[in-house]
């Protein structure tokens, strides 16, 4: 089976492995679409901190089930995603349904071999049907499903005041399910390409670009009391900090991004707001099925999927997917 390796940052390999072999508790799929995610892109370019080369990426997918263990509810033929982050079941946070930060947590294409590949045996307890949306669809679950987590972990409610800042997919799909729970948010980002997307493709009614004059702005937008919820997916750590001067008072500040660097903030200004500080993480079975309703009821732009390759392609063109001018927001590998 061809299989795509990332030998050591910025190399990529064409391989033909075996087939995997399946374990008894495990589901055999026919890959068929791989989103690329900013994680890959990391990966690829040596900016990723928990992860040793060589590295199969890849853990946005969808595929086909080929074989599955007796009695198993998934059937060959079914359509299915995959919950990549798989969790041990017993630790302090899976005993209480918090297997998106599990003790022991292994991702797919991160912490072991991922889905850049035409075959992959995948522990039954992370495969699940995907009926009702396209392959495509289902290979976009997972980054959209880390927004929706980090929305519901803020609390964010109807009429409330929302600033996301980073307009990459992440930032992008906690955008769209604020919105769909009634917030009105804002945009904050460095590309103005990427703040024109997320107003003309996801409606979001208001976007600021980085500049000497956008704090000024974001005041004016909320009569100066900033924003009831605050977002960050930049991956800064500088934007990070600066973005606890952007909650208002009683306000939530929500760290989707993860760096490998100290964040600090003026204490100070932290308890004068009451601020609240949430750190956000991968997403749970709940928020896969919030994404999945809101694709079923046409809620998901379909305009997200810019871009397409084939796996044989990888090697040769996933570099392309680094250039700014090419417009990326999600690409999808097909298999």
């Amino acid at each position: 089976m061809l299989t795509v390796v990332c030998e050591t940052p910025g190399i990529l390999r064409a391989h033909e492995f075996p087939m995997p072999e399946r374990a008894v508790n495990e589901v055999l799929l026919r890959v068929k679409r791989v989103g690329v995610c900013g994680t890959d892109l990391h990966i690829f370019t040596g900016n990723q901190p928990y992860l040793s080369y060589p590295r199969v990426m890849g853990h946005e997918l969808s595929g086909i089930v080929e074989a599955a263990p007796q009695g198993s509810a998934l059937q060959p033929g079914d359509t299915v995603y995959v919950m990549p982050y798989l969790s041990c079941g017993t630790c302090v946070a899976c005993r209480v349904g918090r297997t998106n930060c599990c003790v022991s947590i292994q991702v797919l294409g991160v912490h072991r071999d991922g889905a850049f590949t035409e075959y992959l045996s995948v522990p039954q307890q992370f495969v699940h049907k995907a009926e009702g949306v396209s392959l495509d669809q289902a290979a976009m679950l997972e980054f959209l499903s880390i927004g929706a987590h980090a929305v519901r972990r803020s609390g964010v409610c109807a009429g409330q005041r929302v600033l996301v800042v980073g307009a990459g997919p992440i930032g992008m799909a906690a955008m769209i399910f604020a919105q769909l729970r009634g917030a009105t948010v804002t945009a904050l980002d460095g590309r103005q390409d990427r703040l024109d997307f997320c107003t003309h493709s996801l409606g979001v009614s208001t976007s600021v670009c980085l500049g000497a004059n956008d704090v000024a702005q974001l005041s004016a937008l909320t009569d100066g009391e900033f924003f009831d919820a605050v977002f960050d997916a930049t991956g800064n750590p500088k934007a990070m900090e600066r973005g606890f001067s952007l909650v208002a008072h009683g306000g939530a500040y929500v760290l989707i991004s993860v760096v490998g660097a100290n964040i600090s903030f003026s204490d100070p200004e932290f308890h004068k707001r009451e601020m609240t500080l949430i750190g956000s993480r991968n997403a749970t079975a709940e928020d896969f099925q919030t994404v999945l309703d809101a694709m079923r009821a046409g809620l998901i732009p379909q305009a997200l999927n810019t871009h397409r390759m084939a796996l044989a392609q990888v090697p040769t063109q996933f570099e392309t997917l680094l250039d700014p001018k090419a417009g990326v927001i999600k690409a999808i590998i097909e298999c």
